[in-house]
């Protein structure tokens, strides 16, 4: 379920709110999107995965998690690598490697070196 916006790390691109099959962000006055309807989130993963700024986070369960967690944290996410992380994970994060290279490893061109490094 979506836990933070990243206020300092958003760049108002609005993906988030464009991506979001249930509608869960509203922009506030600022431009920044706010988690308006966090019980209508369906943990697709969409908002974080489409953020070219890594400024999301989407807990892996299903329900809110409760006051007081960690991950409401921005500086805990960030110091233990969760902001951004299901960017990195299915190769859209930054120095990504495309998915289908991961699967089947270096491959080699009929003329050379290696088609992906």
């Amino acid at each position: 379920m979506i836990e933070l916006v990243s206020a300092e790390g958003c760049i108002t691109c609005d993906k988030c709110i464009e991506v979001c099959p249930t509608n869960v962000f509203d922009r506030a006055a600022d431009g920044l999107p706010v988690v308006s309807r966090q019980s209508d989130c369906q943990t697709c993963f969409q908002c974080e995965a489409n953020c070219p700024a890594d400024a999301l986070f989407v807990a892996p369960q299903t329900h809110p998690l409760p006051e007081g967690s960690p991950e409401h944290d921005e500086e805990h996410l960030r110091r233990t690598g969760l902001l951004g992380s299901y960017r990195r994970e299915i190769g859209w994060g930054r120095g990504r490697t495309p998915g289908a290279s991961r699967a089947i490893g270096p491959a080699l061109s009929p003329t050379g070196p290696p088609l992906i490094s």
